[in-house]
């Protein structure tokens, strides 16, 4: 294992030489001038209904945010931090406190903070004016407590590349996606349908405040959004004239530099494209710095396709003559399907086994509908229906989702899944009813509720609850091994009954008694752990290195 401390110091230490390119980017601002940057007045109605003119923010009966602005950038960032305040400083909170979760060293902290500003230094460069200024009016109501991080503009500006980030300089297992469309003689009234999965996980409390933002701009297509407080990217989407947007992580090369955030790319796309061909010309205009699959859907050309981008090229992935499109985490357009880093990542990780699974639902389904559509995106078992164990990174739900969506963009309709995951509820809108018939009572949900389709039953089962408990069981067992602590052979039959498909409660077993020196019995579950279905090829070749050394230790 890299040695972390080192790493740390030589980045801080390049840095520190370097610091002189990063004051402009430290002290740079937008031009707000001519703007009114007065801050809104929020009137608070009860606990979960704040309005402020006609911008409100109201906490619906399935627990999520609807949140609806309007007006100039700088307009819609206040109002969209002055409505979501308390919010916005606690998903600070979360997303922070996990930072520190992972990085608890208080020096390689103070290295990564010396890295960001490197990092970011020409990221304002990279993002239009006109979010740069929303970004400013949101950062205006964020917490002090970071300040040492970074001042509230930069910090706000910064974490639309976290992302990035993460995904750029350690290939983060953090989005997984998976997404699919079908149009014509795959949808059951031959107009375009799709779904998608956002399968982004920083912890639960991450994903307890989800946001659906309808933004109403002064220049651009009405659109909304699923979010999070402080978070004006768009990682799904679908505008006013029938534009959608989802975007999947593909493999990346590590940069040198931030450029334009994936998310804030899509936004603009959302913003000011109504079909694919504007879509792609606004991709085209900017350089990203991380490897992206973007599905564009178009209600006025009843299709999606893939807009496939690197920090190097872009490509477009159509397909003329069919009428489904499936995406996961691997590209496919004629630029990239031969490249060695894409081949690495269909042989190395879950992305083919996922794309394989939605063909075959596909395939075992003619007509695509919305209720088929929530039934695929929450299906648990693996190719044939095997069990995969829950929480299986090759299930098209892992048990993990930021959030589950269905967009029909011909009819302006879209379902938002309630917590947890995709389970809940799947919540419908009606875009032109809430944009072009907007009532002046905010106090009321958006939400089409004769429409909404219900929770998934796997919520009230004996499996659920145990796969909650798992969930906590592994975080212990994770502690011991980390520990070293001896654990009972009660809470070892415990751990694996909560969740016995799955390959992890064995292969974690086999550590703890590996650790322990008790070789028969670890290679025993490690061997356990290899009759399931283990989610990577390198994950696999791992227990396979342990049996060799356990073999070779038993000679």
């Amino acid at each position: 294992m890299r040695n972390r401390s080192t790493l740390f110091f030589f980045i801080g230490f390049l840095l520190m030489l370097a610091s002189c390119g990063t004051s402009k980017s430290m002290h740079h601002q937008p031009e707000i001038s001519n703007y009114n940057a007065t801050k809104p007045i929020v009137t608070k109605l009860s606990d979960s209904i704040f309005v402020s003119g006609k911008n409100s923010l109201l906490k619906n009966k399935q627990g999520i945010w609807e949140l609806y602005v309007e007006g100039d950038p700088l307009e819609i960032g206040l109002n969209s931090g002055a409505l979501s305040d308390s919010l916005l400083k606690n998903q600070e909170h979360i997303f922070f406190s996990k930072i520190q979760d992972i990085i608890p060293s208080k020096f390689e902290q103070k290295m990564l903070r010396h890295f960001l500003k490197w990092y970011n230094r020409k990221l304002y460069l990279n993002v239009p004016e006109e979010y740069q200024t929303e970004i400013y009016g949101v950062s205006q109501y964020t917490s002090h407590d970071f300040d040492n991080i970074a001042p509230q503009y930069q910090r706000s500006l910064y974490l639309h590349a976290a992302h990035d980030i993460g995904h750029a300089l350690q290939d983060l297992a953090l989005v997984g996606c998976s997404s699919f469309a079908a149009w014509g003689e795959k949808s059951e009234d031959g107009n375009l349908i799709l779904g998608r999965n956002f399968d982004f996980y920083v912890n639960d409390a991450f994903a307890e405040n989800k946001i659906i933002a309808f933004v109403n701009p002064e220049v651009g297509n009405q659109f909304m959004m699923v979010t999070w407080p402080g978070m004006i990217g768009a990682v799904s989407g679908m505008n006013i004239q029938g534009l959608t947007v989802t975007i999947n992580a593909g493999k990346s090369k590590i940069p040198m530099s931030a450029k334009t955030p994936i998310s804030i790319l899509t936004r603009e796309i959302l913003q000011h494209a109504s079909t694919i061909d504007e879509a792609i010309a606004i991709a085209k205009k900017r350089k990203v710095f991380v490897s992206e699959s973007i599905m564009v859907g178009s209600a006025k050309d009843n299709k999606a396709i893939l807009i496939e981008v690197t920090p190097k090229k872009m490509d477009i992935y159509d397909v003329p003559n069919s009428d489904q499109l499936i995406c996961s985490n691997h590209f496919q357009s004629d630029a990239f399907k031969d490249e060695e880093r894409n081949l690495s990542q269909i042989a190395n990780s879950h992305s083919k086994y996922r794309f394989d699974r939605m063909q075959e639902l596909f395939a075992e389904n003619p007509k695509i509908n919305p209720k088929i559509a929530s039934e695929i995106l929450r299906n648990k078992e693996g190719l044939q229906n095997i069990a995969l164990g829950y929480g299986n990174e090759k299930a098209l739900n892992q048990l993990m989702a930021h959030h589950g969506i269905i967009f029909k963009p011909k009819e302006k309709l879209v379902w938002v899944s309630a917590n947890p995951y995709q389970l809940g509820e799947f919540v419908c809108y009606n875009l032109d009813s809430i944009f072009k018939d907007r009532k002046t009572n905010t106090a009321i949900s958006f939400e089409q509720e004769n429409l909404n389709i219900a929770k998934d039953p796997f919520l009230e089962t004996t499996k659920y609850k145990n796969y909650q408990n798992f969930r906590i069981e592994d975080h212990k067992i994770d502690l011991y091994l980390k520990n070293k602590t001896a654990v009972s052979a009660e809470f070892i039959q415990n751990y694996q009954s909560l969740n016995p498909d799955y390959w992890v409660v064995y292969y974690k077993t086999g550590l703890y008694f590996y650790q322990k020196k008790d070789f028969i019995k670890s290679q025993d579950y490690f061997e356990k752990a290899l009759t399931k279905e283990i989610t990577t090829a390198p994950e696999k070749a791992q227990i396979e290195k342990y049996l060799k050394k356990i073999k070779r230790k038993l000679q």
